[in-house]
């Protein structure tokens, strides 16, 4: 009985231990960037933009034809590289794109953290404004997955004509006590990615992008969200979809293609 008692006590104190000490590495998974990167082409440009504490950030702005383009700034899920996007960028036809990876993902530097991808996140966006080939009124925002937690952030401290979400969440707090019921998640969590408590500030129009059979983000995440959101709103919902394959629905695209052309 003693014997039992020791290991469901060690149970009991490890198990958030271990949630508490390494919590990092289960939520943020950097990624090299595959092979050598996009292939250089016209209307391609890779940037590096250092970051308030020095930290250097690296990505791709797909720049579209004309002297002043309205610009999307897009932040990844937690383990994603996002190269991959550059292929996309001609489907927005008439915005630019800017691709950079969290510190620690791809060629950046650093190590990721709430904080640190917030600040990351606001820099971007006061960068990118002060750009000549970038219109500084038509700027808006994409997070998917825990991207979403950096967009919503950036919406509610930069003005933004627009925001799409995918897969989103009202905080990885809730999430995570989701996923571990029997754990005091929000005693634990040094990154609570806390969309829900900024979304009734933010005024801009918002597309929000949900997966129906999201097993990592359930959709009940993504109305929380969705209700407290202050400024217009569509909700686009792929009922066969799962988390990490929305991306592939036929409709995805040009839903995100259609709300950045009437925000445009």
């Amino acid at each position: 009985m003693l014997r039992g008692a020791a290991l469901a006590l060690v149970g009991v104190v490890g198990m958030p231990m271990t949630m508490l000490l390494f919590q990092d590495n289960l939520i943020f998974f950097p990624q090299p960037v595959a092979g050598s990167g996009p292939a250089p082409r016209a209307g391609l440009e890779e940037v590096e933009i250092t970051a308030d504490d020095r930290t250097r950030l690296r990505g791709w702005l797909a720049k579209a034809p004309g002297e002043r383009a309205p610009l999307l700034i897009y932040f990844g899920g937690n383990a994603e590289e996002v190269s991959w996007l550059v292929e996309e960028a001609p489907r927005l036809v008439g915005w630019s794109w800017l691709l950079v990876n969290y510190r620690g993902y791809g060629r950046s530097e650093g190590r990721p953290g709430e904080r640190a991808l917030f600040a990351d996140g606001l820099r971007l966006y006061d960068w990118a404004r002060a750009r000549a080939d970038v219109d500084p009124g038509r700027v808006a925002a994409m997070g998917r997955s825990l991207g979403g937690g950096v967009a919503v952030h950036v919406a509610a401290e930069r003005p933004l004509i627009g925001v799409v979400l995918v897969t989103p969440f009202d905080s990885l707090t809730a999430v995570g006590q989701h996923h571990y019921p029997w754990l005091p998640v929000r005693w634990l969590l040094r990154h609570p990615f806390d969309a829900l408590g900024r979304a009734p500030t933010i005024r801009a129009p918002m597309l929000c992008l949900v997966a129906g059979r999201d097993r990592v983000i359930p959709p009940v995440h993504a109305t929380r969200l969705y209700g407290a959101w202050a400024g217009p709103k569509q909700w686009v919902e792929f009922p066969g979809a799962d988390h990490n394959d929305i991306s592939a629905e036929p409709g995805y695209w040009p839903a995100i293609a259609g709300f950045l052309a009437s925000i445009r």
